[in-house]
């Protein structure tokens, strides 16, 4: 359908409408909503969900869809409620956090109710009340003991990661939610604690997503600009902006604390690049990835890592040239090729892409783990710096441990590095001429 009959046709169905009908349309939340911030459907895995987690970013928009919600239930609104919701509890950090974000902030229950709806507000009473009969009680999670004896159909429970005591006021929680035929709470938090594991391999929970960059239009650009631009990709940006769950492998050889300390905005003048390739052993789709890993090393023996242009499905000669492009535009000095997959195939296909290219071909003696520990150690030294976030790599080195990665995937873009950090730092060389990035 053209945009042209698709507003012809809204035309039409709003043409009958009242005013305030056409207001109430216009404020309807499942249309204004963005698809992650909807309310969860019934399906197979969550027939019928009792929590609704929202794992979002700062500014994601998690308060404004608890807010939503909330006037839902209160309201018994037809599409999400069967009947309204008479007793509901809203949980905060502390009450003043429950009171400044939840109730009076600006995505808040009393911002978000038309005139004609909004509910009456007790500060005093740390109650909301609205003309239907339908009541909210506020709760700080700095007293557990606050939740023994009320009780409730729904409850609203946000930054639950933030709780001062959160096993205990989610527990006593749980206990007064009672009331109804089937009790439904909603969680809105950021940070990864033991509690939102447990939620994740839940099948009664439903997860949703929201992440800081999809509400960019609701955002300040300057916010935009200054934080989601900086920490963008970082593990802080990935909890803080994405509402990812990160966390490191305890064996593993290294760490993200141990990244994020030596991370650089950019490389200075280096005296040695190299591109080093991972070549998988076919081309199939369900093949393994070919690492493709740029570092360089500075006149005082620092490393920079300086790109991942790791790709999966691709033939021979298109990972090959995608290898060779990123050797020229870095200026480097020459392609690292491991030969255990595929023998001299993976250093002719390079030759045929561009001859011109200095290839030099490394051979795996030993497991890749006995490989990778040198090279972590030299991180652990503070002698390699990574360029920038490089999100997909870093994720694959905290994650591997004495027994690979976790997925049991080939770590084929921590190999790449392994092969580039070696031939740079682990070997003896003679200093060439140094490349301006």
């Amino acid at each position: 359908m053209s945009g042209l009959s698709r507003k012809k046709k809204l035309a039409e169905a709003t043409a009958s409408l009242s005013k305030i009908e056409l207001e109430q349309l216009l404020r309807y939340w499942p249309i204004l909503c963005r698809p992650e911030q909807r309310l969860p459907g019934l399906s197979r895995h969550h027939d019928p969900w009792t929590i609704w987690l929202m794992l979002g970013g700062r500014g994601a928009g998690k308060t404004r869809a608890g807010s939503e919600w909330v006037r839902s239930i209160a309201l018994g609104e037809p599409d999400i409620a069967q009947a309204p919701h008479r007793r509901i509890a809203l949980i905060g950090e502390t009450f003043s956090d429950a009171r400044n974000v939840m109730v009076e902030g600006p995505a808040g229950i009393l911002a978000i109710h038309p005139r004609h709806e909004r509910p009456a507000w007790s500060p005093s009473l740390r109650k909301l009340e609205w003309p239907n009969g339908a009541v909210a009680q506020v709760f700080s999670a700095e007293d557990p003991d606050s939740l023994r004896g009320p009780q409730f159909e729904a409850a609203w429970a946000d930054e639950l990661a933030k709780w001062k005591h959160v096993e205990e006021t989610w527990d006593m929680l749980q206990f007064g939610l009672r009331l109804g035929a089937h009790p439904r709470q909603m969680v809105t938090t950021t940070r990864p604690i033991p509690l939102l594991k447990r939620f994740l391999a839940d099948p009664s929970v439903a997860v949703s997503r929201v992440r800081t960059a999809d509400n960019a239009a609701n955002l300040a650009p300057v916010f935009l600009e200054a934080v989601v631009g900086r920490y963008a990709g970082t593990r802080l940006g990935r909890q803080e902006l994405d509402g990812d769950i990160i966390e490191d492998r305890a064996d593993a050889l290294w760490t993200r604390d141990v990244i994020e300390g030596n991370r650089a905005d950019a490389a200075p003048p280096l005296m040695r690049i190299v591109v080093a390739v991972d070549p998988p052993a076919s081309s199939s789709k369900r093949a393994d990835a070919c690492g493709i890993v740029a570092a360089g090393l500075d006149d005082g023996g620092m490393a920079y890592v300086l790109e991942d242009a790791t790709a999966s499905g691709l033939k021979p000669p298109e990972w090959a040239a995608k290898a060779v492009a990123l050797y020229r535009r870095l200026q480097a000095d020459a392609l690292i090729v491991e030969t255990n997959q595929g023998g001299e195939m993976a250093t002719n296909v390079i030759r045929e892409v561009d001859p011109s290219v200095p290839v030099m071909s490394v051979r795996a003696t030993r497991g890749k783990y006995l490989r990778a520990e040198p090279v972590s150690v030299l991180y652990a030294q503070g002698r390699v710096r990574h360029v920038g976030v490089i999100p997909e790599l870093e994720d694959e080195m905290c994650d591997f441990g004495p027994g690979g990665l976790t997925s049991g995937r080939s770590p084929d873009r921590m190999d790449a590095l392994v092969w580039a950090l070696t031939e740079l730092m682990l070997q003896d060389r003679k200093e060439p001429r140094v490349r301006m990035l």
